[in-house]
């Protein structure tokens, strides 16, 4: 697993986007931390195949469902205990680097739209799995973006997920800051913008002439990332807290080489979240280089072409968004119903 270290030392921090109990008890997460893996990710989806496919979980669930809980206290219980264990797993690594071995756990998707509401699951789930290299996963929504200085005040780490376009990003970064100015001078908690690539590329290929296929999304990453290098990317021994992740970087279209999302968005101060498929695709032959910070193709004439074409990516992202929020609420009730009653 050589080319993890190699990733790494360029200064990217491969994550793995999958969490589950048998993952944890089995020693395979404790494996791939020792490999180069630098950090985990969940999601309601994730945990509903985890729920579902587990068989670790059967006698947990039996004995919860015997208690006067509601489905989603059940789910808590059980992905909680996850990410506490995963936590655990990575605690030394995070105690030496301070910005890796972090382990995500999303907020309610049906709080996407309340303000109020994801600041207080937020910090209740903070505490809940109190282990300091945990994550809150908030939706980057006017209200999760509102939610975020309170949040940064208070010293969590966020993973604010669901960008899909530049500005939105942007907006991000502006909100952190406001949260940091609040800390007067405490430790900046860490957060990652998790932009979401291969649902770019599916959504926007059909319009797009053949030449232009396959390369939105990498267009977009490589100007976001340079958005960031102007917002973060300090001179000297600095290192920023805020950074990019790179998310859905499994191909949508099985014409597209499997680590193309890979292999094209390794640069300094990132991350790439990969489901365990691409992980194993990029291990056994991906190839390990700088794609970013001095990328061999622009990004820019390829949004002007679009831009050309009458297509407006920020209409597509605010599209993205919403379909990727609904996705994510239909994919938490799906893991809730066996916890039923």
């Amino acid at each position: 697993m050589a080319i993890l270290q190699e990733t790494k030392r360029l200064g990217q921090q491969i994550w793995l986007d999958n969490l589950s109990r048998s993952l944890v008890r089995s020693g395979s997460l404790a494996q791939l931390q020792q490999s180069g893996v630098s950090g985990v990710t969940s999601n309601p989806a994730i945990f509903r195949q985890a729920l579902a496919g587990d068989t670790l979980y059967t006698a947990e669930i039996d004995e919860l469902k015997r208690q006067p809980l509601s489905a989603k206290a059940r789910y808590e219980t059980l992905a909680v205990a996850d990410v506490q264990a995963a936590c655990d797993v990575f605690a030394a690594q995070f105690a030496a680097e301070g910005n890796s071995g972090l382990v995500s756990l999303e907020c309610d998707p049906a709080l996407s739209h309340d303000t109020e509401g994801t600041i207080a699951e937020a910090r209740r789930l903070w505490k809940l799995i109190g282990r300091p290299n945990a994550m809150i996963k908030i939706p980057a929504t006017d209200a999760g973006l509102a939610a975020l200085p309170d949040l940064v005040a208070d010293g969590i780490h966020i993973n604010l997920t669901l960008l899909f376009s530049r500005a939105q990003t942007l907006r991000a970064y502006a909100a952190y800051r406001q949260g940091l100015a609040q800390r007067a001078g405490l430790a900046a908690p860490q957060l990652v913008a998790s932009f979401f690539i291969s649902r770019i590329d599916s959504a926007l290929d059909p319009q797009l002439p053949p030449h232009l296929q396959g390369k939105t999304a990498l267009a977009l990453a490589q100007a976001a990332y340079q958005d960031w290098q102007r917002e973060f990317n300090q001179p000297g021994d600095v290192v920023p807290t805020v950074r990019l992740l790179w998310a859905s970087t499994g191909v949508k279209n099985p014409a597209y080489p499997d680590t193309l999302y890979v292999n094209n968005l390794i640069a300094p101060h990132t991350v790439n979240t990969l489901p365990g498929a691409v992980l194993e695709a990029f291990i056994d032959h991906g190839h390990a280089a700088d794609a970013l910070s001095h990328p061999a193709a622009p990004a820019q004439p390829v949004l002007d072409e679009i831009a050309a074409l009458g297509i407006n990516l920020e209409t597509i992202a605010g599209k993205l968004q919403q379909d990727g929020l609904a996705q994510f609420e239909q994919a938490f009730a799906q893991m809730l119903a066996p916890l039923a009653d």
